[in-house]
This record gives structure tokens, sequence and C-alpha cells, in this order.
């Protein structure tokens, strides 16, 4: 566009100048800091108030020795990291299965076409199915259930099978984000790719799934986020992961302090990815403000 327009006013013509963009204003210590050090404070008020309330109850120090021995957390502390080993290997795994099955999914959706109704129906059903079903229910049917039948070829293990209900389940979100960052993608972005003589699927792989994964990344790491949490539904098919041991353990000992040690490493694998998939979304806001028309 250019930086100037002409405008006919009678005999005479006036050319008016865009106005230019003026930078920011420099931010003082004080704009810059003060929100920092008042929300600092703030946090920091509010917990010792409630940490104040909690300590002089009646019955604090029956459940300080109940949930938060030190004594305890230390003496479990090992074999609920080992569990949360298993955590972490069925995340890992979980997290690449649902990025190509949910892909493929959001792919199946996306052609059109009559010759592609039966893979856009099975997409259709599979997510409707998936998504209208609890991942506690998943886990627990696919856990129990599938090993049960003792079919030959296919594994007897739980951890096996919980492992591919959440995958299912997952993917089925995961297909619909991708959906959403497909069908983001302009319409003329399609129109150009065919107009270059390129087929349904060669438009898919080199104009429209680049961009669309891109635009729904942020979304993503909010579901890896989610699964990470979730994978914790395979201690109902006695998976010894971290809330298997911690289970094993309180009911040992009678003392819940391992469910803070199984919290605890919950929370340092969490938070990273948290604050992770927070970046990459203000990333991803200020790159569409660069190139916003």
């Amino acid at each position: 566009m250019p930086y100037w327009r002409r405008y006919h006013t009678g005999n005479f013509q006036v050319n008016k100048k865009r106005p230019a963009r003026t930078a920011g204003r420099k931010l003082t210590f004080k704009d810059r800091y003060l929100p920092v050090i008042l929300s600092a404070v703030t946090v920091t008020v509010v917990f010792l108030l409630l940490q104040r309330a909690v300590v002089r109850a009646e019955q604090w120090p029956r459940i300080k020795a109940q949930f938060f021995s030190i004594a305890a957390i230390a003496e479990v502390f090992p074999s609920v990291l080992k569990g949360f080993g298993i955590n972490m290997l069925v995340w890992i795994t979980a997290l690449a299965a649902i990025a190509v099955w949910a892909l493929t999914l959001a792919v199946f959706r996306s052609l059109s076409g009559p010759w592609f109704a039966p893979l856009r129906v099975f997409a259709i059903v599979y997510i409707d199915f998936f998504r209208g079903l609890p991942s506690l229910l998943l886990v627990l049917l696919f856990g129990f259930g599938i090993p049960a039948l003792r079919l030959s070829g296919l594994p007897k293990s739980s951890l096996f099978w919980g492992a591919l209900a959440i995958i299912a389940s997952y993917a089925a979100y995961a297909a619909e984000v991708y959906r959403s960052g497909i069908d983001a993608v302009h319409e003329d972005q399609r129109i150009a790719a065919k107009a270059l003589g390129l087929n349904q699927w060669q438009v898919l792989h080199y104009a429209i799934l680049p961009q669309a994964i891109r635009n729904v990344v942020p979304s993503l790491l909010n579901l890896a986020v989610a699964l990470q949490k979730d994978v914790a539904l395979l201690s109902v098919l006695g998976v010894r992961d971290a809330v298997r041991e911690a289970q094993i353990y309180t009911a040992r000992t009678f003392n819940y302090s391992s469910l803070i040690a199984a919290a605890l490493l919950f929370l340092a694998a969490t938070i990273p990815m948290a604050r992770f998939a927070d970046y990459v979304t203000q990333k991803d806001r200020k790159r569409r403000l660069r190139i916003a028309p």
C-alpha cells in the first residue's frame, strides 16, 4: 500500500501522508518494576495469612505429621521417583503417538470430495466417541477389558492398554486443535496451490499443514501439560507409577506424606512446561502482530 493517498477536491489535489509510527515510550523503573513488587508483596501477605490460619488450627500438629512428615517423604522418595520415571516414559511416548494420530484424523476430516467421505465419517465418529467418554473410564475399559479377552497376538499388559486409552482420548481433542488450524488458513492459499497444479494431498502437505501446525503449537503445548497429569490415571490399573508407589506406602504406614512427594514431582515437571507454553504463546502473538497488515 502506498504511503500516501491522493484526494480530488474540485480543481485541487491534496496529498495526505500516512502518519509515521511513533516508537513506544521507554518504561521507567516505576512502570517496569512496581507492578512486579506489588504482586510479590500481595502474594506473600496472602500466603502468610493462610499459613497462620492453618498453623493455629487445633488439628494442625496431627495433619502435619500425617501429610507433611519430612522423614516419610525422604523414605518414600526413591520409590516414588522410580515410578515417576514410568509416568514420564508413558508421557513422551503418548505425545509422539498423539501428534501423529491426531494430525491424521484432522487431515481425514479436512479432505473434500465424495471419494474421501468414508475417511471423513470415520474421523467424525471417532472424535465424537472418544471426546464423549471420560479418560478414566476409557483407561478402565481398555486396561481391564481388552486383556481379559485374551486375544492371541495382542499384548496383555495393563500399562500398554491404559496408555493406548489415553492416546485415543487425547488424540480426539488434539485432532480438533489441528482442524482449527487448518480451517484458519485462508482459502486463497488452497486456491493458489491448486492453480499451480497440485492435487489435494500436495496442497495439504506443501501449503496448508505447515501454516496450520505453526498456528496451533501453543494450544498443543497446553494439551501436553494436561497430558502430563492425566498419565497418573494409569495407577488405577495397578501400574506402579508415582501415584501407585505413594498409595502403597500409605497403605503400609497410614501416612499420606508419600502423596506430597508424588505431588512435588508432578509440579516440578508441569510448571516448567506450563511456563514454556506461555512463552511460546506470547512469541506467537508477537509474530502475528508483526505480520498483521
